[in-house]
């Protein structure tokens, strides 16, 4: 039967069940990684403010443009095609891609991929840094259709590599546009991808391994989840914590609050600051951490 307005989730569904977001863990060493991360990610949640340089990158063909004017209505793809010169976050994670079938031997093409959760455009379900929290099969549609807005932080981004989406910013966008909605995305414009083709200036590793790239304050974080109650944070970097985070108290907000994160966003400079809704098409990996996602915006 059909209704006149509506989704439903079309899989085989596998019953609902919690994991730990520990599974799996790479234990602590000399190099901090995300992934060793989560082993602290219960730790006191601290402000973390530190400073570097990005390297420079030539731009690529997914050059990220000051915003421009928007069409009435529009539909705009927010994915980055997913390849095996995708950055990552940690070099060595990088998607892996074979031919297993061709046409001209088996009468059909098949690849076969080997990838982690959290590589290209891709979503933190809540279990990735907070221990019995949902995995991402365990999201709804409703959590995955939103409104979406879109704070825009590029100006000072290109001064200093790890800026951040601050309280401040945040207030400004609402003195500007009225206030963020209940339930929605808040999405990161910073600019950076138009280094994604780079995955040294995409990541931003100084001469000590420590990233720089733009991210979410932890404070902006707890102050869209408690006075805003807002459903989902989305960046167009490698992380919703700025480079230099080493403790990802951004994420241990977001995740704790049952909130997901969405990274490595693309052309969010072409969708408008607000009036848009995103679909955000989640793998629902079971048990899962988090998961690519194929995303388009529409308004």
């Amino acid at each position: 039967m059909c209704t006149e307005h509506g989704f439903h989730l079309l899989q085989d569904c596998r019953p609902a069940t919690s994991s730990a977001a520990g599974e799996g863990q790479v234990p602590n060493g000399s190099a901090m990684t995300r992934r060793a991360a989560l082993a602290a990610a219960g730790a006191a949640v601290a402000t973390v403010g530190l400073s570097g340089t990005a390297q420079a990158a030539p731009a690529t063909s997914m050059v990220q443009a000051p915003a421009r004017r928007w069409r009435r209505h529009g539909l705009m793809d927010l994915t980055h095609p997913l390849s095996p010169t995708t950055p990552a976050f940690t070099p060595g994670e990088e998607a892996v891609r074979s031919t297993v079938a061709t046409l001209a031997k088996d009468g059909y093409y098949m690849q076969e991929w080997k990838i982690i959760e959290h590589i290209g455009t891709h979503v933190d379900a809540p279990a990735h840094f907070a221990a019995g929290r949902r995995t991402a099969d365990q999201l709804t549609p409703a959590e995955l259709i939103t409104p979406a807005v879109v704070v825009d932080i590029s100006a000072k981004a290109t001064k200093d590599p790890d800026a951040l989406v601050t309280v401040d910013d945040l207030r400004a966008f609402e003195k500007r546009h009225g206030r963020i909605p209940e339930g929605c995305a808040v999405l990161m414009y910073s600019g950076w991808g138009a280094k994604v083709g780079n995955a040294a200036a995409y990541r931003g590793a100084d001469a000590k391994g420590v990233l720089h790239f733009p991210g979410f304050a932890p404070e902006a974080a707890g102050w869209l989840v408690k006075r805003r109650r807002i459903r989902s944070v989305g960046v167009d970097t490698l992380s919703i914590d700025h480079g230099p985070s080493q403790s990802f108290d951004t994420h241990v907000i977001v995740n704790s609050a049952e909130r997901y994160g969405v990274e490595n966003l693309a052309n969010l400079h072409r969708i408008p600051p607000t009036g848009a809704r995103i679909m955000v098409g989640l793998i629902p990996f079971y048990q899962g951490s988090g998961g690519q996602a194929r995303i388009f915006a529409l308004w």
